[in-house]
This record gives structure tokens, C-alpha cells and sequence, in this order.
């Protein structure tokens, strides 16, 4: 089981999006500069994004994208449901399938790990990750500022 680079990528720009929200609108360019995501990929991630009415775009010169809320109203699961990725521990996609058609012996058990993850990042806000990124700045005693940095997010 793993989550793909869809899911990650739009955890890791929303993340971006949150440390960078005082500032206003924030580019999918400095974006893609900051995490090193194709900006081709960000307009389709941020296209769902939007859908999903979790970001919203702001045109014209200063323009790009902030949160549709606030941060601590936006939680990782529904980050990574809006970009249709699913955290599945499953073979069969939870289908049922997994023995040529009937249900494995483990199947049961698999879904309720994927529920089990779904139900804690459904738990984690942007806030949360927000701040916690911020406190491992200070300890670090880093003196770069919050755009300078590469976001290292991992999803266990």
C-alpha cells in the first residue's frame, strides 16, 4: 500500500499554499519552484482542488491561489480525496475480488487498515501540519524564512 505522487504532490502544495497564505495569493510557479512539482501537474491538481472547492484562484497581476477556508478547517483526507487518490490497503481496490473473483481470506482486514488511515488524515489540518513545520523551523533555529525551504512531508 502506498499513497502515489498525485496524493503527495497536493498534500505537499496545499501545505506550501498554507505556510504561504500571509503573504496572499500564492503562484503554482513559486510553488513549483519551492517543491520542485511540474507546474503542468499543479494545474491539474489545482484544477481538482478548486473543484473541490478547497483553494480559490485570484486572477490578474498578484493573483494565484489561496485556501478556500481556513486551515484548520481543511484536513489531509480531504485533500487527497479531492484529487481522486485513495489510500487502499486492499489488492482489490476494495472490490471484493481479490482470489480471481471471491473475496480473500485477509480481505476484511486490509479494509479496515484503509479505513483506519483514511479516519487519521482525516484528522490532520493544514493547520496542524502548518504548525508543526513552523516549530521544526525554530528548534532548527533555521534563519531562512518559510519560502526558502523545500517542505518535507511524509505520509506514513
Amino acid at each position: 500500500m502506498r499513497l502515489t505522487t498525485k496524493g503527495r504532490y497536493a498534500v505537499t502544495a496545499m501545505l506550501d499554499l498554507a505556510l504561504n497564505a500571509r503573504t496572499g495569493p500564492v503562484s503554482l510557479a513559486d510553488i513549483s519552484t519551492r517543491q520542485e512539482i511540474s507546474l503542468s501537474y499543479l494545474e491539474q491538481l489545482f484544477a481538482r482542488l478548486r473543484r473541490n472547492e478547497l483553494v480559490t484562484s485570484v486572477r490578474g497581476p498578484g493573483g494565484g491561489y489561496q485556501l478556500a477556508r481556513a486551515s484548520e478547517n481543511i484536513f489531509v483526507a480531504q485533500v487527497i480525496d479531492a484529487v481522486n487518490e485513495s489510500v487502499d490497503a486492499t489488492r482489490c481496490k476494495g472490490k471484493g475480488d481479490c482470489r480471481q473473483g471471491h473475496t480473500c481470506l485477509t480481505h476484511h482486514l486490509w479494509c479496515q487498515l484503509s479505513d483506519q488511515i483514511h479516519q487519521f488524515l482525516s484528522g490532520i489540518s493544514l493547520a496542524e501540519l502548518v504548525a508543526k513545520e513552523e516549530n521544526l523551523r525554530i528548534e532548527a533555529g533555521g534563519q531562512q524564512t518559510i519560502r526558502e525551504d523545500k517542505i518535507q512531508l511524509s505520509v506514513v
